[in-house]
């Protein structure tokens, strides 16, 4: 009797065609009227559109201030350098995520202490973060990963208890809740990208958001000379008319043109894409080997537009069968799925061994006391280090169509429940999982 796994011979279990299911974004004529609009009148670099943008989007996320920038990078260095990260200081950050969570902070004088990340939310995990507080220690960097909010009630008290600021990189969780609130609404500032492939997605840029009118106008200061007549504060006035940390950060405007449509769309789709990847997880709940990796139903926490969603990944219920095997089984079957997630960024060369401004040491320790070395070696955050074999990627859909959506979902039961059938051609590849950046994790055939 022949297999029913396609990778053995069986017919695949996606038959149909997904049409427009995975297409991201979208953009309509609206959009594309609205760049033309910008375009023709030849204000690319002006300041009219992005500031409309910067308005609405405060509104909609519920805070003061908001303010355009080039890219989610930017954003998030904007947010330090508006903290008051300088010279010594370090900020603590979840190992798993992309690099511009952190690595600005060196351009800054500053370094990162990684700390290690939950098993089953993939973000930083608070019982960890109190261990890598040091007198040097200046903020926390909080990151929503792959959707799912932090666990922010436990991070705001020890960052109250400790006295340090609170940045969120909220760019995979754009309108994602933390109990009924807003992520992006709890720290000192957040930052969030808004290139093509995010769930808010407006061409390539980032916003920085804050409730602290210092911390806003720092990030003016900072990068964004042409807006110095709107600072207020004497101390910034003083220096008013060259960018402090000598960067260019406006937004594009057709970037900010696309932006304003695109929020004012975003919580019809990103309730159509939450409902969609509910209804995915709902048909593999119990399905042994892989587990959803979303919040609880009914706690009032939710992913938002779910960008690059994943999986967790049991294999000691499916007798030790290798993740790579597993999603090479799901892939025949004719469903994306991945290994692996961001690599532990405390691994890098970059964070371990290059010397980027010719200091003579390390620019991780460049800056800090003699004698102290906040590097982490191999085996220093074990869950990090080992997250690669225990998470997938998943279809990413964008509308409700539950008969496509059931194909894909019977995809991955198929595998999972007829993983016997693949341990005797299980063979353990090398080489490294995952991968330094998102982009190749969230691709669709």
């Amino acid at each position: 009797m022949g297999s029913e796994l396609a990778l053995l011979g069986g017919p695949k279990a996606v038959q149909s065609d997904p049409g427009d299911i995975f297409r991201w974004p979208i953009v309509t004529k609206e959009v594309e009227d609205a760049v033309l609009e910008v375009l023709r009148a030849g204000k690319m670099s002006g300041l009219d559109v992005t500031e409309e943008f910067e308005k609405e989007f405060a509104e909609w996320l519920g805070v003061k201030y908001a303010l355009g920038h080039n890219t989610g990078t930017a954003a998030l260095h904007s947010a330090m350098f508006g903290i008051g990260i300088g010279h010594g200081d370090e900020i603590i950050c979840p190992s798993i995520t992309y690099w511009a969570s952190c690595l600005q902070v060196f351009s800054l004088g500053g370094t990162v202490v990684f700390a290690d990340i939950d098993p089953d939310t993939l973000c930083i995990d608070p019982k960890d973060i109190e261990q890598r507080i040091t007198p040097r220690t200046k903020a926390i960097m909080v990151v929503h990963y792959l959707g799912m909010p932090a666990d922010m009630d436990a991070i705001m008290k020890i960052a109250e208890e400790h006295d340090l600021k609170v940045i969120e990189d909220v760019s995979h969780a754009h309108g994602a809740l933390y109990k009924g609130r807003k992520v992006g609404t709890f720290g000192d500032a957040a930052g969030f990208s808004l290139m093509s492939g995010k769930s808010m997605p407006c061409g390539e840029g980032g916003i920085m958001t804050t409730n602290d009118k210092r911390i806003y106008e720092r990030a003016i200061a900072f990068g964004h000379y042409a807006r110095h007549n709107q600072l207020t504060l004497e101390d910034l006035k003083a220096g008013a008319g060259l960018p402090w940390g000598g960067y260019k950060y406006r937004m594009n405007q057709l970037t900010s043109a696309m932006c304003r449509i695109q929020l004012r769309y975003y919580p019809k789709l990103m309730e159509e894409i939450d409902r969609a990847m509910n209804y995915f997880w709902d048909l593999l709940e119990g399905v042994p080997g892989i587990r959803s990796h979303r919040p609880p139903k009914g706690s009032g926490t939710t992913k938002g537009g779910w960008y690059a969603p994943h999986g967790i990944y049991r294999s000691e219920e499916l007798g030790g069968l290798s993740i790579h095997r597993f999603c090479e089984a799901v892939r025949a079957e004719g469903a994306p799925c991945t290994p692996g997630c961001n690599r532990a960024l405390h691994l890098h060369p970059v964070f371990n061994t290059i010397d980027i401004y010719r200091q003579g040491k390390p620019t991780r320790i460049a800056n800090s006391p003699p004698g102290v070395d906040v590097r982490q070696p191999p085996g220093s955050l074990p869950v990090s280090e080992g997250i690669q074999e225990r998470v997938f990627s998943v279809p990413w859909f964008k509308h409700y169509r539950p008969e496509i959506i059931e194909e894909y979902a019977e995809a991955f039961r198929k595998v999972a429940e007829n993983y016997e059938e693949l341990l005797p051609g299980d063979v353990k590849k090398g080489g490294p999982l995952g991968g330094w950046g998102m982009t190749r994790m969230i691709s669709h055939p």
